[in-house]
């Protein structure tokens, strides 16, 4: 039975970070008690290797909702593909100041300005080294909001360092609007030198561990379609393991007029679909299959995982879904999927 319904109106009569908070403090209780309902073991139907890994299914979640790591075991029992926690940073930060995240009802969507608050890379390290969860697990790096954006490759590489034992993938996060100038890592001779460090730093780390943890990149909505072909081929040169399409839009050209429509910050959920559907279509055309794209923007329903997949995705990624639909998205998309 999907209790989400019912609970949904008192979470959405909290503060929407408060909500966040209890929401993910309740979990492992919830779990335990059998709450959500589950997707059944992976079979036939739903399995797919993507990047040389094996997914038990294509529906993961996002990165942002468990930032620290500390309800990775939680998160792992409600069915999801994989797990992506983060986005993480070397130092430990507070974030933008409150209040920062906005619930847009009618939109059935959120707006977000958090600004990367987390309590720092070695805090999720430890939380992910005493997690019993064995699933696939990706984790997300950015630069702290005080690195000057020259030396933010200081940054990545030395998140880079720290969670490589531990990872499945590695999502390089430049694109989240909330960290001043972060975006410019996308401009193409920026992205060409941050692409090479970090590919020679993954050939070192490959010979240290004698595991080769794929590097995935997170873009932005907001750009063009040339930006977004230029990206493409960066990535076809480096060799880039997969890309995320994609974080947040600072558009609002979908909400215009609705209460805290103006507000600062990344805007998620249903408005997004279509712009991040289409960043996921000009990547596909580029790309032709040679690096595997992970769809995330507004999947707040089965079928709008399918047509991620249609447009070229090999995987999707669920988080403002959650908050409007509850857990009981997953299975959902997953059974979707897989018929």
């Amino acid at each position: 039975m999907d209790l989400y319904p019912l609970l949904r109106p008192i979470l959405f009569s909290l503060d929407p970070e408060t909500a966040h908070f209890l929401t993910l403090k309740s979990l492992p209780l919830a779990t335990r008690l059998g709450l959500p309902e589950r997707v059944q073991p992976a079979d036939a139907n739903t399995t797919t290797e993507v990047m040389g890994l094996e997914f038990p299914n294509q529906v993961g979640l996002a990165a942002g909702l468990d930032k620290n790591g500390d309800y990775i075991e939680a998160l792992g029992k409600l069915g999801f593909g994989f797990l992506e926690v983060g986005t993480v940073t070397p130092r430990p930060q507070p974030g933008n100041p409150k209040p920062r995240l906005f619930r847009l009802k009618e939109a059935r969507a959120i707006i977000n300005r958090m600004g990367f608050n987390n309590k720092g890379v070695d805090h999720l390290v430890e939380r992910v080294r005493k997690s019993r969860y064995r699933g696939i697990l990706g984790i997300n790096i950015g630069k702290n909001f005080d690195t000057p954006i020259d030396q933010a490759i200081n940054d990545y590489i030395q998140c880079m360092r720290k969670v490589y034992p531990y990872a499945h993938y590695i999502t390089i996060n430049v694109s989240s609007p909330n960290t001043k100038n972060l975006r410019d890592l996308q401009k193409n001779d920026v992205m060409h030198k941050l692409l090479q460090a970090l590919k020679n730093e993954q050939a070192a780390l490959e010979s240290q561990y004698d595991k080769y943890v794929p590097l995935v990149v997170k873009i932005a909505p907001d750009l063009t379609r040339n930006q977004v072909l230029d990206l493409a081929d960066l990535f076809t040169r480096h060799q880039i393991d997969g890309v995320i399409a994609t974080n947040t839009t600072i558009s609002r050209e979908k909400v215009n007029g609705q209460p805290l429509a103006d507000e600062t910050g990344g805007l998620s959920g249903q408005p997004l679909f279509e712009q991040s559907t289409a960043i996921v279509e000009i990547l596909a055309s580029r790309l032709n299959k040679q690096i595997p794209i992970i769809a995330a923007g507004g999947i707040t329903r089965p079928e709008d995982a399918i047509r991620k997949i249609e447009a070229g995705a090999s995987l999707v990624q669920l988080y403002s879904g959650l908050i409007y639909e509850g857990p009981g998205l997953i299975p959902r998309t997953v059974r979707a999927i897989s018929q």
